[in-house]
Parts: structure tokens; C-alpha cells; sequence
């Protein structure tokens, strides 16, 4: 699969609530960046692992472990980053771990320079 279709799949998991799957699919991803974009991918992960703890396995604690470990990554990552608003996608994430009834968005941005 292509870098572009594996990305857009593991969004239209995490948007999905497949928390697991995400990870799965954006895991590649990963694997083959370096820097910034590597941080930005482990971020994700982390954000879709701590999600998958806190609901999937009713792990509140490891899912806030693994919540606190996406924001050290994407603390590396500019504001917006992979036409993604990054500090609002963290927001969501965090509000998601308190409120399980909120189902994250991925904050898209429109396309322009800083995306």
C-alpha cells in the first residue's frame, strides 16, 4: 500500500473508533520517516494506542500513559502539520479520554503554506 492510502486509511479508522487498526496502519508510516515527520507518525500512534487503552481495554491509566507519551512527540511537531491542526487534534484526543461518548476528529486544515 501506497504512503498516501495508508495514511488516509488509518484516518478513517481513528475516525471510526478503530483505534487499533489506525495504529496498525499508520505503523509503516513510521517505521520509514526520519525527524519531525517521525515524530509527527509516533505521535498519531500514541494518540490512537491511548485511545485503544482507555476504551478498547478499560485501561484509563494506560491509556493516559500512552496519551502522555503522543504529547512528547508531537511537542516536536509544528502547530500545523500534515494539513493538521496538531495542538487542536490533542485537545481532542485528551477530551476523548474523559468523555467517552466524544468521538475525535482529525482537525483538517485547508491547504495552504503552514500545512
Amino acid at each position: 500500500m501506497d504512503r498516501q492510502k495508508a495514511w488516509e486509511q488509518g484516518v478513517s479508522e481513528f475516525e471510526a473508533g478503530s483505534y487499533w487498526e489506525s495504529h496498525e496502519s499508520w505503523e509503516p508510516l513510521w517505521i520509514q520517516s526520519k525527524g519531525t515527520q517521525r515524530h509527527f507518525f509516533g505521535g498519531m500512534i500514541l494518540l490512537a494506542a491511548a485511545l485503544h487503552k482507555a476504551r478498547g481495554m478499560g485501561s484509563q491509566r494506560g491509556g493516559r500513559r500512552n496519551y502522555a507519551k503522543a504529547l512528547r512527540h508531537l511537542a516536536l511537531v509544528p502547530n500545523r502539520y500534515f494539513g493538521i491542526d496538531i495542538r487542536e487534534l490533542e485537545a481532542r484526543v485528551h477530551m476523548a479520554l474523559r468523555d467517552t461518548s466524544a468521538i475525535p476528529r482529525i482537525p483538517r486544515l485547508a491547504p495552504g503554506p503552514d500545512s
